[in-house]
């Protein structure tokens, strides 16, 4: 199930979904569009998480989720469908565990990300699925390079380890992995512990991302952000019919049950983000 690709009925759905009407082709040109329209169309969510709803690593739910509800998901969901449609066109795909902030969560964080190796014109790491930070494929190599309006790097450690950092602003990410097929049980695993702990970031605060035509969208809370070549804009949401406007109108996303998490997300607002609530240019 994993490893399954789409079938030809289920490509064309997902192409319809990203907006990618041309016809498929097993080269670099096809592999660059489809992923940033994926970026650009699905957002990165944790809606489910939010409302305690069940989520899990099968890409066939992801798909159901994604491309026949028309939802965002995480990254177990983005690249989980992508790497199953890639197949479809004939890519060959590998699924790899990876290991967001491991740099300071030390290897306890290993399995909290899904990302993918793709062999096209070389290893090429595709991520549709880390927040929307990365908009491209990048080839396995050290570099850096700005997918507008955001720069990202990959570089190799001491450990044998790749690192792909990402950044806006003062705030940075990444995540760490091994160049080889993923340890699905340890993802599985993962995944139920980032969506139902306690002490889980995903449980504790809602997050919405997306990239549309060199902007970056991001909501954290109540704080929605607007990142362009020029800086980074901030403001508050003020109510939950704020929240479901903005979830409508900037990422897409027609979920009414979403405002009721508003009260949740005003109790949580002062003690996470605090920091971050005054505006910025």
């Amino acid at each position: 199930m994993l490893h399954e690709a789409l079938s030809a009925e289920e490509l064309a759905a997902y192409l319809q979904r990203i907006g990618f009407d041309d016809e498929p082709r097993r080269d670099l040109a096809t592999l660059d569009r489809i992923v940033q329209a994926h970026v650009r169309m699905i957002p990165f969510e944790n809606l489910d998480a939010q409302l305690g709803r069940p989520l899990s690593t099968d890409p066939r739910a992801a798909f159901a989720k994604l491309v026949e509800r028309r939802r965002g998901g995480w990254c177990y969901e983005h690249n989980g469908v992508l790497a199953a449609a890639l197949r479809a066109i004939g890519f060959a795909v590998t699924r790899m565990s990876a290991g967001v902030m491991r740099e300071v969560r030390g290897d306890a964080a290993m399995g909290s990300h899904l990302c993918l190796l793709v062999e096209c014109e070389g290893p090429r790491l595709v991520d549709a699925g880390f927040g929307s930070w990365i908009g491209a494929p990048l080839p396995l190599e050290t570099g850096t390079w700005v997918h507008d309006p955001l720069p990202v790097s990959l570089g190799t450690l001491e450990d044998g380890m790749w690192r792909l950092s990402a950044t806006i602003g003062t705030t940075a990410m990444s995540y760490d992995f091994h160049a080889a097929p993923a340890d699905e049980d340890l993802l599985s695993r993962m995944c139920h512990w980032q969506a139902n702990d306690p002490a889980s970031v995903f449980v504790q605060n809602l997050t919405v991302q997306r990239r549309d035509a060199g902007q970056y969208l991001m909501l954290r809370g109540k704080v929605l952000s607007v990142v362009t070549a020029g800086g980074e804009e901030r403001r508050e949401l003020g109510s939950a019919d704020e929240l479901a406007e903005a979830l409508r109108d900037l990422f897409l996303l027609d979920v009414p049950e979403a405002v009721t998490l508003w009260p949740a997300i005003e109790a949580r607002h002062e003690a996470l983000f605090g920091d971050q609530a005054a505006p910025t240019t």
